[in-house]
């Protein structure tokens, strides 16, 4: 047994035009890890695309900022210390209506979380 240690900033991060995603833990990172976590920010007026996990379910909790979460169909209003709880292949997408990014922490059931896009992204 070892321990993996991460650090905000110094994971792989990948990056769109609506914000980012850091990944702090997944199979790549830790071929042992059982889950995944990362955070994530969307910039203001922007949203990621609608999108589900077939594998796995994701927990969502809100760092700073505030989003409307839609979760099949049904939009919630998200702010700092909400969390969500979506299951896994519910169709979802988070859009930030506010005037500063929103950045959350994401975890999944699974280590090699897997994604189904279901429209493109946002220029």
């Amino acid at each position: 047994m070892k321990a993996t240690i991460t650090r905000d900033g110094e994971g792989p991060t990948l990056t769109f035009s609506w914000g980012a995603i850091q990944w702090l833990c997944n199979a790549e990172i830790d071929e042992q890890a059982a889950q995944t976590l990362g955070l994530v920010y969307i910039l203001p007026g922007k949203k990621n695309p609608l999108h589900y996990h077939p594998n796995c379910e994701e927990l969502l909790f809100v760092l700073s900022g505030e989003c409307d979460h839609s979760l099949d169909g049904e939009v919630h209003r998200l702010t700092a210390g909400s969390m969500i709880r979506i299951p896994a292949g519910a169709r979802h997408d988070a859009r930030n209506r506010g005037w500063e990014p929103v950045r959350m922490l994401i975890c999944y059931s699974a280590a090699d979380r897997r994604t189904v896009f279901l429209e493109d992204e946002e220029e």
